[in-house]
C-alpha cells in the first residue's frame, strides 16, 4: 500500500518532476541562464557554443568523479552553476583553456576543503588559476558595457538569487565599500561623478557582486564576518585595479581575502548553511536551532 503524503510536506514536493524551489540554487542557475541569453544576443558575447559545451560536460564529468571517489552523491546543481559562471566570465580563443578552468573550479570543492565544506568559489579559483597561467585566457569584463538597462537585470536576477540563498547583504557591501571608494576617488583626482557612475553601472561588476562573491558555501556564516569578509575584498578589489593596474583586480581579492581568513581561528556558533533554508532579511544574525531541555 503506498504512503500518503504528510499533510504537512510542501505542495511543491507532490509533484515529483517538478525541481524543489526551496534550493536557492535554481534560483542562481535561472538568473545566470537568462544573463547568458540575453549577453549572447543582445551583447554577442565571444563565447562559442562548443566551449559552452565543452566548459559545461567537464563540469558534470568532474563533478561525477569526485562524487564518485569521495562516495558521495553527484549533485549535478553545482557543476551547472560553476558552469554557467565560466560560460559567463572567461574567455579564451580555444577550447581546452576554458575545459581545464572547468575541471580546476569543480576539482578544488573536493580537494580543498575545511570543516566539511570547500573553501573557495569553484569559479573564483578557476578563473584566478588559469589567469595566472598565462595568456591563455582573459575575463569577458570588456564585453559588458555600461548599458542601465542590463545592469539592473543583472541586479534584479540577482537580488532575487542572493535573497533567496540568504546573502543579500554581501552584494549590497560590496557594491556600497568598492562604490565609496571609487567616488572618494574621484573626489581626490577631480574627475566627473560620471566616472565613478559608469563603472558602477558595468554589468560584470555587477555579475560578479550577486553571482560569485555571494557564494553561501564561501563566505562566512554569521552575519559580521560576513560583512568584513566582503569589505575587505571589495577594499582590495579596489586597491588591485587602481595601484596596481589589475583590471581583473575583482577576481583576484576574495580570492587573497579567502587565504588570509584560513590563518584566522573561527568559531563556528553560526552554524552551517544548508540549501533549501528559508530566506531571511539582510544582516539578520543567524540562531541555530538548539533542542529544547528535557
Amino acid at each position: 500500500m503506498q504512503r500518503a503524503e504528510p499533510l504537512s510536506a510542501p505542495w511543491i514536493a507532490r509533484f515529483r518532476f517538478l525541481p524543489d524551489l526551496r534550493d536557492a540554487r535554481y534560483f542562481q542557475m535561472f538568473g545566470q541562464a537568462a544573463i547568458l541569453a540575453i549577453g549572447l544576443v543582445a551583447r554577442e558575447f565571444e563565447i562559442s557554443a562548443l566551449q559552452m559545451a565543452a566548459v559545461a560536460a567537464t563540469c558534470l564529468a568532474s563533478q561525477w568523479a569526485g562524487s564518485m571517489l569521495n562516495a558521495v552523491r553527484l549533485d549535478w546543481k553545482s557543476a551547472a552553476i560553476t558552469s554557467l559562471s565560466l560560460s559567463l566570465l572567461l574567455r579564451s580563443d580555444q577550447i581546452w583553456p576554458l575545459a581545464a578552468a572547468a575541471a580546476i573550479g569543480i576539482g578544488s570543492k573536493f580537494i580543498f576543503r575545511l570543516n566539511g565544506r570547500h573553501i573557495f568559489n569553484p569559479a573564483n579559483i578557476a578563473i584566478v588559476t588559469m589567469l595566472l597561467a598565462g595568456d591563455v585566457v582573459w575575463t569577458s569584463t570588456g564585453e559588458w558595457g555600461s548599458a542601465m538597462w542590463f545592469a539592473a537585470l543583472v541586479a534584479a536576477l540577482g537580488t532575487l538569487s542572493t535573497w533567496r540563498a540568504q546573502r543579500l547583504d554581501v552584494p549590497i557591501v560590496f557594491l556600497a565599500v568598492y562604490g565609496g571608494l571609487l567616488l572618494a576617488r574621484a573626489l581626490y583626482l577631480g574627475d566627473p561623478m560620471a566616472i565613478p557612475a559608469l563603472r558602477l553601472t558595468n554589468a560584470s561588476l555587477i555579475l560578479f557582486a550577486f553571482f560569485m562573491i555571494s557564494d553561501p558555501k564561501t563566505t562566512p556564516q554569521d552575519p559580521r564576518r560576513r560583512s568584513l569578509f566582503v569589505a575587505l575584498s571589495a577594499a582590495l578589489a579596489h586597491v588591485l585595479q587602481f595601484n596596481f593596474f589589475m583590471s581583473d583586480g575583482i577576481f583576484f581579492a576574495p580570492f587573497i581575502v579567502g587565504l588570509v581568513a584560513l590563518a584566522v581561528p573561527q568559531k563556528n556558533n553560526a552554524g552551517r548553511f544548508e540549501w533549501g533554508s528559508p530566506p531571511r532579511l539582510p544582516f539578520r544574525p543567524h540562531r541555530p536551532r538548539t533542542a529544547p531541555a528535557e
